[in-house]
């Protein structure tokens, strides 16, 4: 497999379910002392991979969730936040600053933080009155912050008794990390051979719904424009009909991920429409990976980590097939702006 290393991909992600009892252990004793609400408020991409999480406890628990973006809330505040708040910020640099400015925000509020970072001494984890640091970088770190905000989420739900299965559904994140290196070993040929289709392709419409959206619009801003310079356009699956399909012609490129969630059928409405019109639909369907041992319950919550981890291959082909390195940036990180 091109530039791929199964056994620290695996460390890296076997470190992330192992903080499964930490976080349950953490997310206890939060809400013993009476906290009232969680606020999702990462800065850029690393929130997108907060939110299938944090859609989960806003559909399946009365705990209330909320989603911010860092920027936008030391502007306006918001009045659910305050003293029985947790405030959760995904860092993979521990630099970021307007998560930075976000958390001395929240703190002022009174809410309590908790940062997800790759490294314990950082800026962020700093700040934070609880921090979880796993060692990642960009190539692993988005099917980390996926797991570890997944079981944050259901820690929470399993403190509250809104789910009768924490442990059995626990256990199988912990077995998932070997099956993502199967679903990437499974993936590399079609991986090879999409990156030397697209190569040369400036614009496409990534689709998708549920869980699986999150990952969708995380792949086109951060790897496609951000690592790749080539535009795109996310679309939630249930908006296509209401704009983009008028869009499409026979050359046009839709991305289509088809997670296995509840919200599946939006996604197949759109292939059934798409296929008709274009001859550039490319579907990737989580249920075309094995996973074994990995239940349908639990499939449901992880196509986003398997669709980061397989995705994963193909941004390393594009990296091959249009000789533009992934650590590439014209102008992030380059100026004070």
């Amino acid at each position: 497999m091109l530039n791929f290393d199964p056994t620290h991909y695996r460390s890296v992600q076997q470190g992330a379910v192992a903080l499964a009892e930490p976080i349950r252990e953490a997310v206890a004793h939060l809400l013993d002392d009476g906290a009232t609400n969680i606020f999702f408020m990462g800065a850029g991409g690393v929130n997108f991979l907060m939110l299938p999480a944090a859609r989960l406890l806003q559909t399946r628990s009365t705990f209330p969730a909320h989603i911010e973006m860092s920027a936008e809330i030391v502007g306006t505040g918001s009045v659910h936040l305050g003293p029985g708040s947790i405030a959760v910020f995904p860092s993979v640099s521990g630099t970021t600053k307007e998560a930075i400015a976000a958390i001395e925000f929240a703190k002022q509020q009174g809410a309590t933080i908790l940062s997800l970072t790759a490294k314990p001494d950082t800026p962020i984890a700093r700040l934070a009155d609880v921090n979880f640091a796993n060692e990642c970088a960009d190539p692993t770190s988005s099917e980390n912050f996926y797991l570890q905000s997944l079981l944050l989420a259901l820690a929470v739900m399993h403190q509250r008794g809104e789910i009768d299965d924490y442990h059995e559904v626990v256990a199988q994140l912990q077995a998932l990390p070997e099956q993502l290196v199967a679903a990437k070993r499974q993936f590399e040929p079609r991986a090879a051979a999409l990156a030397d289709e697209i190569k040369d392709e400036q614009h496409h419409v990534m689709v998708s719904a549920g869980g699986s959206w999150y990952e969708a619009a995380y792949y086109g801003m951060c790897i496609l424009e951000e690592m790749q310079w080539i535009w795109t356009r996310p679309v939630h699956a249930s908006d296509f009909f209401h704009g983009t399909l008028e869009l499409l012609e026979e050359d046009t490129s839709v991305f289509l991920f088809k997670g296995e969630d509840e919200q599946r059928p939006l996604t197949d409405r759109v292939e059934r429409f798409a296929q008709t019109v274009t001859r550039r639909l490319r579907v990737l369907d989580a249920a075309d990976f094995e996973l074994a041992g990995i239940s349908p319950r639990v499939r449901a919550l992880v196509s986003p980590v398997l669709f980061a981890a397989v995705l994963e291959r193909l941004s390393t082909h594009l990296e091959r097939a249009r000789d533009h390195d992934l650590t590439i940036r014209r102008y992030y990180k380059k100026g004070d702006f």
